[in-house]
């Protein structure tokens, strides 16, 4: 009997102390360890999801949209949640439309996280979430879209994996581009299966850039020196189209273009906006700075005559114009119609070094444009100071002296504009709201401008450097040129590598556009620039006055 008691008496104990400890327990999960224990709970069963803000839309003049954005995945695997790599990696190479052994490599990779698509349309990330395979997840994002496909490319430019802008307008105006991501808060039940799904923060989409670009200026731009290309396999062509009144690019225009719905495959070469980038020597385009600056200094009249000689030496250099001539006398008007070297030394030495120097300056070379691209390169313009005695020999007509397209467009838009150098521009709004651009500054007076203007007649009129090009129905002037390259190994100026170039506007008396074309290394047939470019800038006016509806003379 005592024994029984003692016994009941020990399992009473052991109860006794089961509840204590049950106690303690309770009160240790329940009160000390109650907040750690509920953050738990939330952190499995709650959690906040990114919700991605669409990137601001890219239109051009006219409203067509040139960049946008819409809703995408990402594809992304844990590779050790997956058994069977080589039949997985097939099933979704099918489903992405992707390659399988790159798939395959990457759920080989030994950790717990990979990438294996970005920017995966609804249909293609449903379809490979239908598999039900363990370890693949699909997380909403946005992908960039640009419905006119290669158009405008350099100008535009790339999107990154996380939506930041890498080049182009994409990378200037990320800051506008780029919108705010919203946020929701996820309820999920002890399977993971959402059971409630609030939005803690709205998304803020990025603002909406309407651009001076016009898309089928710039269309016929692109088609034009794709034919540049094709005829004389250049090393690359840029152009760009003005309205010289106000600065707005209407076409910007690079070849070989690039493909933005394969940016990740294109280099940064393939990306490079040329108009705004690329350094080279002008040659005869450049004769304008002397000719305007002597004119607005009362030094010359367009009928000033000089006489040219068959060579004509400075500094030690023997100077020879592009054709060989017995001495004759040319007016200053004859010296830019036939593009006359030893014309052009002879106005910039009335000037004098430091004036001519003045005069470069004030026609914008030396200096970046302004313009809202990346990258944009001010060229090389050597100071009196670093002037050799042959400098005057040679600077007048485009040689010694780096410039960029955009530089040499701008130049001559101020001429066509009555002597306004402005800031040429690509944005036209932001979110509706348009953008204001400076008046510019004024460099030449209305009546040297105008001057210039009709002396540019004569490149195009018979015995002129282009004279084979016309635009029916308008009066043109422009102006070609033709610079041999510095070979890269000797120091010297290379005698089969040189840039082409033209540029020029209409119509003469009241002048609404102007391009410039600028090609580099053409190679099959002629190498110069009334031969090479000044028929292709014919091409876009041919097209883009009508079609702006510049009305004929």
């Amino acid at each position: 009997m005592a024994n029984v008691q003692r016994r009941i008496g020990l399992l009473f104990a052991c109860a006794v102390l089961a509840l204590i400890l049950a106690g303690g327990r309770e009160l240790y999960l329940g009160v000390i360890r109650s907040a750690s224990l509920r953050k738990d709970a939330r952190s499995q069963q709650v959690t906040d999801e990114s919700i991605p803000a669409p990137r601001g839309t890219i239109t051009d003049r006219t409203g067509a949209a040139l960049a946008i954005s819409e809703p995408a995945y990402a594809i992304t695997a844990d590779p050790y949640l997956i058994k069977n790599a080589t039949a997985t990696s097939a099933q979704i190479a099918e489903a992405l439309g992707s390659s399988q052994a790159a798939v395959l490599s990457d759920l080989s990779e030994q950790t717990g996280f990979v990438h294996l698509a970005l920017g995966v349309d609804e249909a293609r990330a449903k379809a490979l979430l239908a598999y039900g395979i363990p370890g693949i997840e699909a997380t909403p994002v946005m992908r960039r879209v640009y419905p006119r496909g290669a158009l405008a490319a350099q100008v535009l430019g790339t999107v990154g994996g996380e939506g930041e802008g890498l080049s182009g307008l994409e990378y200037s105006q990320n800051s506008l581009l780029d919108g705010d991501a919203g946020e929701r808060r996820i309820v999920r039940d002890a399977l993971g299966q959402p059971i409630s799904i609030a939005t803690a923060r709205r998304d803020r989409p990025g603002a909406t850039l309407k651009l001076t670009l016009d898309a089928n200026v710039q269309q016929r731009t692109e088609e034009v020196l794709g034919a540049v290309g094709d005829v004389f396999h250049p090393k690359d062509a840029t152009a760009i189209v003005i309205e010289p009144g106000t600065g707005a690019v209407l076409a910007m225009a690079d070849w070989p273009p690039a493909n933005l719905g394969e940016a990740t495959e294109l280099s940064t070469e393939e990306l490079q906006n040329r108009a705004v980038s690329f350094n080279y020597e002008p040659g005869s385009t450049f004769k304008v700075v002397a000719m305007g600056g002597a004119l607005q200094q009362g030094l010359i009249t367009p009928q000033t005559p000089f006489e040219i000689p068959e060579e004509l030496e400075i500094g030690g250099r023997v100077i020879h114009d592009a054709e060989e001539h017995p001495a004759e006398t040319l007016t200053a008007s004859q010296i830019l119609a036939q593009s006359s070297n030893i014309g052009a030394v002879k106005i910039a030495l009335l000037e004098g070094a430091t004036q001519f120097n003045n005069w470069v300056h004030a026609f914008g070379f030396g200096s970046r444009t302004g313009i809202e691209l990346p990258g944009e390169e001010s060229g090389v313009t050597p100071s009196p100071s670093e002037y050799s005695g042959a400098s005057m020999g040679n600077l007048p007509f485009g040689q010694g002296e780096l410039v960029t397209p955009i530089q040499v467009a701008t130049a001559y838009s101020a001429i066509a504009d009555g002597g306004v150098l402005r800031e040429p521009h690509l944005l036209a709004s932001v979110n509706g709201h348009v953008v204001a651009h400076g008046p510019g500054h004024r460099m030449l007076s209305p009546k040297v401008a105008l001057e210039l203007r009709e002396m540019l007649r004569g490149p195009l009129e018979p015995g002129g450097t282009a004279s084979e090009v016309t635009v029916p129905g308008y009066e043109i002037a422009g102006k070609t040129g033709t610079a041999n390259k510095v070979d890269a190994e000797t120091g010297e100026y290379s005698n089969t590598a040189f840039v082409a170039s033209f540029v020029g506007f209409a119509p003469v008396r009241d002048p609404k556009l102007l391009a410039a074309v600028v090609v580099d290394e053409p190679q099959n047939g002629s190498i110069y620039g009334g031969q090479v470019a000044a028929p292709a800038w014919g091409q876009i006016m041919s097209f883009a006055l009508p079609y702006l509806g510049v009305s004929p003379e």
